[in-house]
């Protein structure tokens, strides 16, 4: 369950059987079974083909930390309570039967049925307590964070269903987040409120209509290390003009604060466009800059009952850009490094869809989740069925 993240290139992971083995010690095939069972896997032992295990965000962390921060990408560490632990939870409490029976007499089309059903699920969840040893994996997956970062560190705990980025279904975005987590007690709630949001009412809908198994998707919670770019800017990039399917362009959207707001689509963001094949060659060309009028910005709340809060951003900085021309360049290159790698793990050209955010403490750069865009590729499906609708 737990693996030392002090060590960047540490492989020792404690097992849900709380034996803990070396898995350089071990051979390809007991590497993977001993994968299987942890409870918890650091970022830096999970990768693109462990989305069974730890679901599309976290497996697309891992990726990135061990293949692409050896080329000068910053991903902030983390850990990831395993699909094992989700079903263990589930198991150990014998739930499976109750939500069965919970979702016996459910009718999606009825929303007043749907809300007492959704309710039901998550409620039986968040009144069952987590077995002490998944408990006691998870306060030393972030104790050992601590060691990194510093005590009670922030962090950003995220849902990942296990099921995301499958080519017919994506469960992206059904689930919940929860930003500048601090301490043992806090992450636990997040932690357990991440594992009861695989039953929000809109998750419930979409399986159910889609034909999915509520019992076949696991949840996997991603908790990372925040940047703390609610002193600073954040936002989100492609690596295609998702406008017009432009394929040798990078768009960069850019606004004050945490992200969470250019992903919501709650501001309006800066934009800037970059042209990739000269980038490459080592040229500044930044095509375009867009000017957003960027009029909230979340951040930190200190003392309240929320743990963050939206406040107005000041005409002066409204007036300019988020983001420096040296900022601008670095991200894209970036991206273009991103969508490479992705492109030659597919073996397909796959346009990436990319949250950065800039730390306001130490003006570093990070990435902080990567997925293939979503967009101009549904475009593409559409249009292709339109002229072979022998592929619907």
């Amino acid at each position: 369950m737990l693996n030392n993240m002090v060590e960047e290139n540490n492989t020792m992971v404690n097992t849900s059987g709380n034996q803990t083995v070396n898995l350089l010690e071990l051979s390809a095939d007991d590497r993977r079974v001993t994968k299987a069972q942890a409870f918890i896997l650091t970022f830096h032992e999970v990768g693109i083909t462990d989305i069974p295990l730890v679901g599309g965000k976290n497996a697309s962390l891992g990726e990135m930390i061990q293949q692409l921060a050896p080329k000068g990408i910053k991903v902030p560490s983390g850990f990831a309570t395993t699909a094992t632990a989700y079903r263990y939870f589930i198991r150990s409490a014998g739930l499976e039967s109750q939500l069965r029976q919970i979702f016996a007499d459910l009718n999606v089309e009825n929303v007043e049925s749907l809300r007492r059903c959704g309710k039901q699920a998550r409620s039986l969840m968040l009144q069952t307590p987590f077995p002490s040893d998944l408990e006691q994996a998870i306060a030393d997956a972030y104790r050992s964070l601590c060691q990194q970062y510093g005590t009670d560190t922030d962090v950003a705990v995220r849902s990942s269903a296990t099921a995301e980025d499958l080519p017919d279904a994506s469960f992206a975005g059904q689930q919940e987040t929860y930003l500048n987590v601090h301490g043992l007690s806090g992450v636990l709630e997040a932690c357990h409120k991440c594992f009861a949001s695989i039953f929000t009412d809109r998750a419930i809908s979409y399986r159910q209509q889609r034909g999915f198994d509520h019992f076949e998707i696991a949840l996997s919670v991603g908790v990372q290390k925040m940047v703390r770019s609610d002193l600073a800017t954040s936002g989100v990039m492609f690596s295609i003009d998702t406008e017009t399917g432009f394929k040798d362009a990078a768009l960069i959207t850019a606004a004050y604060g945490l992200g969470e707001n250019v992903v919501q689509g709650a501001v309006n963001p800066d934009e800037y466009l970059v042209f990739k094949p000269t980038l490459k060659q080592g040229f500044r060309s930044i095509l375009d800059k867009r000017l957003g009028s960027k009029e909230i910005k979340m951040i930190y709340d200190v003392g309240g009952s929320k743990l963050t809060k939206n406040v107005s951003v000041s005409l002066e900085q409204r007036q300019k850009f988020a983001l420096n021309d040296d900022e601008i360049l670095q991200l894209a290159q970036w991206t273009c490094l991103i969508e490479e790698h992705y492109s030659q793990v597919r073996g397909m050209p796959t346009p990436m869809d990319i949250e950065w955010a800039k730390d306001g403490t130490t003006g570093d750069l990070f990435i902080v989740q990567a997925r293939p865009e979503t967009v101009q590729s549904q475009k593409s499906q559409n249009l292709l069925r339109s002229y072979h609708p022998d592929l619907t």
